[in-house]
């Protein structure tokens, strides 16, 4: 249905201006007003004056860069507002100028051409600066891990190669004393603990290394960095406990879903809302986030089912929880990852299980229903011919003609 606005505001946002188009249509024929303002809190705040002196009621601009956030910040509480995406309204080539960019979006918006884009409330979006200065910082640790564990090849020191994980409660004792300049062995294994002390042996002949002083200063501060990381992640873990206290069912029915924890639950809820109201569907979720296969047809011929791009944080979050969910042992994903399996490669077949739990936490959060686990279902019939018949072509090849074994009468067992 179109929907025509009698006064819409588009905005092209810079970084040190804004040029702002008034569209009003009182009849027939459009009506335009420009007027450029800067980008600071003070001309943010007249062009809100200014635009309620005109009688604007909806404003429309892109989202260019992280220099909208202000903008739209300012705005929020007085009008309603929409963002659209840079390429969608992208001018043509020698036609582009600021005041046209602003008069398209209007224009564009007005006749219902645009689509827009998902933007929370404040609440949420301050969930979602939580929970993705969270998935940095331990992205941050990773790269501390690599860096450390290339100092200790420097001196010979092969402790990764026996310990799991060298951040682990053994593994930083013992970076702690080869921080210090402890090169003997026996006390660099006596800070074993739990399993790893039945290998005193591999970790004295991986111990047999030592750092230089400008290797061990290195040493020391990548550590300092990482006792850092990990205060800064937990100082991030409280702050979420406490803002998300009042969504502690739905972060309860998100953790029923294999693969998902607690961390996985407060990302979900963070991007798409404790009640996922923004998405209409499930189909439409996994859309927007791009975990379906995409179209690029033409002539009636689709040369590309490559999906199209959505949240990159959730398109992340939901292939890291699909593979947990395969791992997992008589489950409905592990189950649907080895049926797929046979037909596409892992990561395709992954990716089809990233797609159903997508529509699977849709469900659970817009619904407030729970997950139940239903178990690997048995293969159907379609299933077991599909199978039949590969197995007839492998023996073919094979130079076996199964089909003349079968007719053959077999004589019966004694």
């Amino acid at each position: 249905m179109e929907t025509v606005y009698r006064s819409v505001a588009g905005i092209d946002v810079h970084k040190k201006m804004l040029a702002v188009v008034i569209r009003r249509q009182p009849g027939e024929q459009a009506e335009y007003q420009k007027r450029k303002f800067g980008a600071t809190c003070a001309e943010i705040q007249h062009l809100e004056v200014w635009l309620r002196a005109q009688g604007v009621s909806e404003v429309v601009m892109e989202s260019t860069a992280q220099y909208w956030r202000p903008v739209w910040y300012g705005l929020e509480p007085h009008f309603r507002l929409h963002l659209t995406h840079p390429l969608k309204t992208r001018a043509p080539r020698g036609r582009k100028s600021d005041f046209r960019d602003a008069q398209r979006l209007a224009d564009r918006w007005s006749a219902g051409d645009l689509e827009e884009s998902f933007i929370p409330g404040s609440e949420q979006r301050a969930w979602r600066w939580l929970t993705r200065t969270r998935v940095q910082l331990k992205k941050k640790l990773g790269v501390i891990h690599s860096h450390v564990e290339g100092l200790l090849e420097q001196g010979g020191i092969k402790l990764s190669a026996v310990v799991s994980d060298l951040f682990g409660v053994s593994g930083w004792a013992m970076l702690e004393q080869i921080a210090q300049g402890v090169t003997d062995v026996e006390v660099l294994a006596g800070e074993a603990r739990g399993a790893l002390r039945k290998k005193e042996r591999e970790l004295k002949q991986a111990l047999a290394g030592q750092l230089e002083p400008v290797y061990r200063l290195l040493l020391r501060q990548h550590m300092d960095q990482v006792r850092l990381l990990r205060r800064q992640v937990e100082e991030i873990n409280q702050s979420l406990a406490e803002a998300m206290q009042e969504h502690l069912a739905a972060l309860h029915r998100l953790s029923k879903i294999p693969g998902v924890d607690l961390y996985a639950a407060q990302e979900l809820i963070s991007e798409i809302g404790p009640k996922a109201c923004a998405f209409a569907s499930a189909e439409q979720f996994a859309s927007r986030v791009g975990v379906c296969p995409g179209s690029q047809e033409s002539a009636g011929v689709n040369y590309s089912a490559r999906s199209a791009k959505g949240n990159r944080y959730l398109r992340r979050l939901l292939c890291q929880i699909a593979w947990a969910a395969i791992h997992t042992k008589d489950t409905f994903f592990a189950g649907l990852f080895a049926r797929l399996k046979p037909r596409v490669e892992g990561k395709g077949a992954a990716w089809a299980v990233a797609h159903r739990i997508a529509k699977i936490v849709w469900l659970v959060l817009h619904q407030e229903v729970e997950y139940q686990e239903k178990g690997s279902a048995p293969p159907n019939e379609r299933t077991l011919v599909r199978k039949f018949k590969r197995l007839l072509k492998e023996f073919g090849s094979l130079g076996l003609d199964v089909r003349a074994l079968l007719d053959q009468q077999l004589p019966a067992p004694a």
